[in-house]
């Protein structure tokens, strides 16, 4: 089965019309705002008025947070971060995430903190691509601070004895930092 002239033009005509849909409904109307009906392509009504903190109208701000990574059982073997992060959500850009941990001794194991790559080193606990942000003497004291910068997936996990503490001790966890009214 081929494609037609006739369903081509038809296609055509279709996509024009929905772009100059798309393209007008967030024009002002004579006299009133852009954001007048509180609807359209660029004002979607989310939830209460003015309660989303996209909505053009918002004046509500929320400065940047620091989260310490596990709360008080801090950065860990054997701890669930993916819970942690779940719990503790959202994350937004410019939010600061503490890594605490104790420094190695003889009563203790040494923890560092990676940034891996993608989704697929995450998964598996794939170290070999993965950025080293925290070193085993880094967590002591008041901890390690990592400011989520960028929006996009952050994957997290304890890079020692070879990715045993992120395969087998659950030490890793992902955020997706959301933009935030004050990420500028």
């Amino acid at each position: 089965m081929g494609f037609t002239c006739a369903q081509g033009v038809l296609t055509l005509l279709v996509l024009t019309a929905s772009m100059l849909a798309v393209g007008t409904a967030s024009r002002p109307i004579a006299g009133r705002p852009a954001n007048y009906w509180n609807f359209g392509f660029n004002h979607s009504f989310w939830g209460p008025r003015n309660g989303h903190p996209f909505h053009p109208n918002n004046n509500n701000t929320r400065p940047p947070k620091k989260f310490i990574v596990g709360g008080s059982d801090h950065w860990r073997y054997g701890f669930n971060y993916t819970d942690w992060a779940l719990n503790n959500g959202p994350f937004y850009v410019n939010d600061t995430l503490v890594f605490k941990y104790d420094p190695p001794s003889k009563t203790t194991f040494p923890h560092s903190v990676y940034l891996l790559p993608n989704l697929r080193s995450f998964m598996t606990c794939d170290l070999s691509r993965a950025e080293q942000v925290a070193t085993v003497a880094q967590g002591g004291g008041e901890g390690f601070e990592f400011v989520l910068k960028n929006w996009w997936p952050h994957y997290f996990a304890c890079g020692e004895h070879d990715g045993l503490h992120c395969k087998e001790g659950m030490m890793k966890f992902f955020v997706m930092p959301l933009l935030g009214p004050y990420h500028g």
